[in-house]
């Protein structure tokens, strides 16, 4: 069998989960770009506000999506959490206990802070992730009295992060909905008993293309928030460089989940070409002279962004340097950028 023929019967869902893996890594990259940077403090401020804003985009559709909104709350909480992840590819657990408290727990490994990276995120960031997502379920809701507790992090050296919604008989002040109660521990998971997505409404390509949207959502709800937070030249800086040094180090996993190999301008052009299609973007190639012009005519990760910045476009800047220089060596990157900074672009390899 020909190399192009194999390249051609590449499974769609592997180079999605290629698409993933990258920018998962992006993701947690940015995290820890932004701790050893610019301080914990910046760091627990941004994971606030990427986690917020995609709580409040994100939560009460998904609930409508798989099926939840006539649980009791505290329920519809925990299983979203479960199921939401779930389809993500994130370890985790859900454990019922009333209609009026619900358990959900991240073992390890923790998807988030992926391999050797959760040895530098302090608890503070992670605590900052639960204040801004698990601790609004309840006003997204429109119930006063939701509220989580948090039992176990796994940065601090538990065995994962865990905790429970509990739905009081009364409303809770805004400091209560995040509470610690380090002196419990949850249930013993049980899967027989854990929800299940309705295989008629989640079928695999479904569920296989959602697996790809998990972590691209991620980026696309962090980059805007990296340059209203810290500036379109500090935010972007910080951008550009994580997805530098991303690229670089995982160009390889990349390469072989896209059927693309090592070498020079031309192998390059071919891998954007195969990493365009698989995250549903149009690109159009030409040569002359040994330069490959590559025209991006959509960015669908950030379309429909009401406050995109032009500074946002620093992350295919930076991940593309960083993937060109995995690679080989000396293989040149340059962007143009289309009206407002957006879309289409131009890309110039070699």
């Amino acid at each position: 069998m020909s190399a192009a023929h194999e390249s051609g019967a590449e499974p769609q869902w592997r180079r999605w989960r290629a698409v993933a893996d990258l920018y998962h890594a992006y993701f947690t990259g940015l995290i820890l770009s932004v701790v050893t940077r610019r301080g914990t403090a910046d760091a627990a401020e941004f994971v606030f506000r990427v986690f917020r804003r995609q709580q409040q985009e994100r939560f009460l559709p998904g609930l409508e999506k798989l099926g939840l909104t006539h649980l009791p709350p505290a329920v519809a909480a925990a299983q979203y959490h479960y199921l939401s992840n779930w389809i993500g590819g994130v370890s985790v657990e859900y454990m019922y206990e009333s209609d009026r408290k619900a358990w959900i727990r991240y073992p390890p490994p923790r998807w988030i802070w992926r391999g050797t990276a959760i040895c530098g995120i302090p608890g503070e960031v992670s605590r900052a992730m639960l204040r801004g997502w698990h601790s609004n379920n309840g006003v997204s809701l429109g119930n006063p009295n939701l509220g989580f507790v948090c039992t176990k992090q796994s940065v601090d050296g538990q065995d994962g992060l865990e905790g429970y919604y509990c739905e009081y008989d009364h409303a809770i002040d805004v400091d209560q909905r995040l509470m610690f109660a380090r002196h419990l521990d949850a249930p013993m998971f049980d899967p027989a008993t854990a929800p299940a997505l309705p295989v008629e409404n989640w079928p695999k390509p479904r569920l296989e293309k959602a697996y790809r949207s998990y972590a691209m959502e991620y980026v696309r709800t962090a980059a805007p928030v990296m340059v209203q937070l810290f500036g379109p030249e500090d935010g972007g800086h910080l951008l550009h460089l994580t997805g530098k040094l991303i690229g670089m180090q995982y160009f390889d996993d990349i390469a072989h989940g896209l059927a693309a190999s090592r070498g020079a301008a031309r192998q390059y052009a071919a891998f954007l070409c195969a990493l365009f299609e698989a995250q549903d973007d149009v690109v159009g190639v030409e040569e002359a002279g040994g330069v490959f012009e590559l025209r991006q005519q959509t960015w669908r990760l950030m379309a429909d962004v009401g406050d995109y910045h032009p500074a946002c476009a620093r992350v295919l800047h930076g991940l593309f340097e960083g993937l060109a220089a995995g690679c080989g060596r000396h293989i040149p990157v340059s962007m143009k950028a289309g009206p407002g900074g957006a879309a289409p672009f131009v890309w110039s390899v070699g």
